[in-house]
């Protein structure tokens, strides 16, 4: 049988859940988590976005100027049973080497990543010119302005 202290002892530890869902709370409110889940969620919309740029506009652009080159569909066939000219084909055929797929998506991440650069790049900037202005005066300094402004001009 357990005597009155190590049941007292073990009643401590029933409540351990408790205390660390009070301390989840604590950091799961925090609002470096709510705003890194925000970024993350602004990122991905953002991410769609950029993509839809590169897919819909930059790379059709690119096939124009090529004299209608469509990169995703360059592949090699690694089997001499794939004798489709489309990717999608060829892979229902056996293995392939889809290089030009791969180059798009090359094309895809460095504009993205340009894309992301300029956009810190801006973010920097007017982080910067937030921080060269001055700070406004502080209640104590607008208090002796105000003494001060009231002793040179006593009529006033």
């Amino acid at each position: 049988m357990l005597d009155l202290e190590a049941a007292a002892s073990l009643s401590k530890y029933d409540n351990w859940r408790q205390p660390m869902l009070e301390e989840f709370k604590k950091f799961a409110l925090r609002g470096n988590v709510v705003d890194l889940a925000i970024g993350v969620i602004i990122g991905a919309a953002f991410g769609s976005i950029v993509n839809s740029l590169v897919s819909d506009i930059l790379m059709p652009v690119i096939g124009a100027v090529t004299g209608g080159l469509d990169f995703s569909n360059y592949f090699v066939p690694l089997s001499s049973k794939v004798t489709a000219d489309s990717l999608v084909e060829a892979k229902r055929q056996g293995a392939v080497l889809a290089w030009g797929n791969f180059l798009t998506l090359v094309i895809n991440f460095a504009i993205i990543a340009w894309v992301l650069f300029l956009v810190v790049k801006l973010m920097n900037h007017l982080l910067r010119k937030e921080a060269e202005k001055p700070a406004p005066p502080s209640k104590q300094e607008q208090l002796l302005t105000e003494i001060r402004d009231a002793l040179k001009n006593p009529g006033k």
